[in-house]
């Protein structure tokens, strides 16, 4: 953002009112939380609702020794995949219209809409007695999860000093991994054991799959309340309020956050790019040749952040386990296990972010995770084939590559995202981005069930390996570094 002023305020010497602005982002962030939450709840509940609502692929009516266009034909309707991956429709909507919503209307009302509808959809879906009803609230709430996904990071992104804008935005990235860890923590205290050898017909009336997994969506709600009040007391964005012409409003925020000299500065610098401009874009502004480029990299990077292939391993992690040959019960502790992982290794993002820069962390995620997943990809390959590999040894590999994402891809393209665009088009431009994002996750989701049944795992995992590897080159023949710049410096420098 802008250098600091020479003011002194409460919580820093540099002049900076951190406690404030880590307050104000930490609001901001609680859709992130929601975001994680929501997005993985479903993982630990899968096959409890699928026994509810009697889901079952046609796979299982395809002979084994079927022609590959004849499987991949059966697994083209999958309702397993369809109930895994149909929020997503939502996510995509929330984020194509949040850019111009937020806009016109402002960062913090986007906010607020998305916490109540956050509020909204869990009950909904905690509460559905069909699965069209249950696939409307989770495509609604996937709105939610498109608006905060957007949002939250452009919001904090916009109010944080340049010095720290890479840790605060990241702390967006840690409040989702606490909600992942929060839905597999709480789908575990919810789920009660199941025994091995249970009959299909014992497990359908079971509690788990009559009651349990309502509980595991509606607990999102609690969270929810929190960030709707929360979001109701934090300041507009001021970079908006001064592209919306209000410079008085704007710089009140800067000026509670480090100073009247602060202020001064930070105005002085938007000026240049933002002031009395039109809310509404212009959308001709993006075929612009220096806003294409970026614009194209923003794309980029959210598509590869979802075809990097980590979200099958959290949405299917029960199918995944199973082929490496865990039972229900260990698996619901794996799922656990993983999103320590995530939440410890987030950390170290965290705080390398604003010192190693974020090229150097976004190249090792891509190394390593093209490394894990041929490994995991030769494991069961090898487990097919008769040879005996051990569970831990695919658990490891598992958590090897959670950890090379969280470090790295999660936390830093949303860093990066937030940062590129030029502050007049900013929404619209992360709008467009992240809803390429969601377009991948889709296709991600929605196809990973047929890849996994047609190619068989093994070569699965080597298509996500030969993804991160294309990935990898690309990021070291385009990616810039934008630590330790501002908003404006870093628009100038990719733009103008």
């Amino acid at each position: 953002m802008i250098s600091t002023g020479p003011t002194q305020t409460s919580g820093s010497k540099s002049g900076l009112n951190l406690r404030y602005v880590w307050m104000i982002s930490t609001i901001a962030a609680l859709g992130g939380l929601l975001f994680g939450y929501d997005w993985v709840v479903i993982g630990g509940a899968a096959k409890f609702y699928e026994a509810f609502f009697h889901l079952k692929d046609t796979a299982m009516q395809v002979a084994p020794d079927a022609s590959f266009w004849i499987k991949v034909k059966a697994n083209a309707i999958s309702p397993t995949g369809w109930a895994q991956s149909c929020a997503l429709l939502g996510c995509l909507a929330g984020a194509l219209v949040s850019g111009a919503l937020s806009d016109r209307f402002g960062r913090k009302p986007i906010l607020i809409l998305s916490a109540a509808n956050f509020v909204l959809s869990s009950l909904g879906i905690a509460f559905a007695g069909t699965f069209g009803g249950f696939v409307a609230w989770r495509i609604l709430g996937g709105v939610s999860i498109g608006l905060a996904s957007n949002i939250s990071p452009m919001y904090i992104s916009e109010i944080a000093p340049a010095a720290n804008r890479g840790l605060l935005v990241a702390i967006n990235q840690l409040t989702i991994v606490l909600g992942v860890l929060a839905a597999q923590f709480v789908n575990w205290l919810i789920a009660k054991p199941v025994p091995d050898g249970i009959t299909p017909e014992d497990f359908a009336v079971s509690w788990n799959v009559t009651q349990g997994w309502r509980w595991m969506f509606a607990a999102c709600a609690v969270p929810s309340v929190f960030f709707l009040l929360g979001a109701l007391f934090v300041p507009e964005s001021p970079r908006w309020l001064s592209k919306a012409g209000m410079l008085d409003k704007a710089e009140r925020t800067l000026a509670r956050i480090g100073g009247a000299a602060y202020a001064a500065e930070a105005i002085s610098d938007i000026k240049a790019t933002v002031v009395n401009e039109d809310r509404h874009v212009k959308y001709a502004e993006l075929l612009q040749r220096g806003v294409l480029v970026v614009l194209g990299l923003g794309i980029f990077l959210a598509v590869f952040q979802q075809w990097c292939g980590i979200n099958v391993i959290f949405n299917y992690a029960g199918e995944i386990f199973k082929q490496a040959g865990y039972n229900i019960n260990d698996t619901l502790t794996n799922i656990v296990m993983t999103g320590l992982v995530n939440l410890v290794f987030t950390f170290v993002a965290l705080f390398t972010v604003d010192r190693l820069g974020r090229k150097p962390l976004m190249l090792v995620g891509a190394a390593a995770l093209t490394i894990i997943y041929t490994a995991i990809g030769f494991a069961y390959r090898l487990k097919g084939g008769g040879t005996a590999v051990p569970n831990a040894f695919f658990l490891a590999l598992v958590l090897a590559a959670i950890a090379s994402y969280a470090m790295s891809l999660a936390p830093v393209t949303w860093v990066i995202i937030s940062e590129i665009f030029p502050n007049r088009i900013r929404g619209t431009a992360m709008s467009i981005a992240v809803g390429f994002l969601w377009i991948a996750c889709f296709l991600l989701t929605y196809t990973f069930p047929i890849f996994n049944t047609v190619l068989g795992p093994s070569v699965t995992f080597w298509i996500y390996a030969g993804i991160c590897l294309a990935g990898f080159l690309v990021l070291i023949a385009k990616l810039p570094e934008t630590k330790g710049k501002t908003l404006e410096q870093i628009e100038q420098e990719l733009v103008d």
